[in-house]
């Protein structure tokens, strides 16, 4: 998928996507302790990789990070910045977080990554990577299945990732895998997510 069919699909479905999903009431409660929990956990800026209506970015915000949300769809970051006054958003892209090298001590991407094809993964792992200090950390959401293949979002084709598969393109790409957390729910998708954490030159 490339951005402008990801930007293109979401800006369609903004407003519904919003009312059903755009709050943290919405998410399992899981997943509220994991992100809040992590953002806690943060010493310098971070960055919520596709904000999207900009809930999650605001949960970071109200637990003390220093974040801002960025997303590729203008809808979202209007939605966020009339949702959430006090939080700050801006346009940018997965693949151009657009801050300087080593600025940043965490990323969220919850559920961002899972539009990128197999090729685009690691050129949006290695700009996290360029992004992060060393020992920061990144959080990542996704939906567990066979590496790589895809299924049909509700919104525009995504791609499942093993647990395997993926700590892999982040050991590749300069982070070390610090948490794995498994959910299933019947009729549902498997969830996880993933704390890792930027090594150091010398691993």
């Amino acid at each position: 998928m490339t951005d402008i069919m990801v930007q293109h699909a979401y800006a369609t479905r903004a407003a519904e996507y919003t009312a059903l999903l755009g709050t943290t009431d919405a998410a399992h409660e899981e997943d509220q302790r994991l992100i809040a929990g992590w953002g806690k956990s943060l010493r310098g800026p971070a960055i919520d990789a596709g904000c999207g209506p900009g809930h999650w970015t605001a949960l970071l915000a109200n637990h003390g990070a220093d974040v801002e949300g960025i997303d590729l769809v203008p809808l979202f970051i209007d939605k966020a910045r009339s949702r959430f006054p006090a939080t700050r958003f801006r346009m940018a892209t997965l693949r151009a977080l657009g801050v300087p090298d080593g600025r940043l001590a965490g990323i969220l991407a919850w559920y961002s990554l899972i539009h990128l094809s197999p090729a685009a993964l690691p050129l949006v792992l290695r700009e996290f990577a360029r992004c992060v200090k060393p020992e920061g950390s990144i959080l990542l959401g996704f939906f567990e299945g066979p590496a790589g293949e895809p299924f049909p979002h509700a919104v525009t084709t995504a791609y499942y990732w093993s647990v395997g598969a993926m700590s892999q393109h982040l050991l590749a790409t300069g982070f070390k895998v610090q948490e794995v957390h498994v959910r299933t729910e019947p009729e549902c998708r498997p969830h996880v997510a993933i704390i890792a954490v930027r090594t150091t030159p010398e691993g």
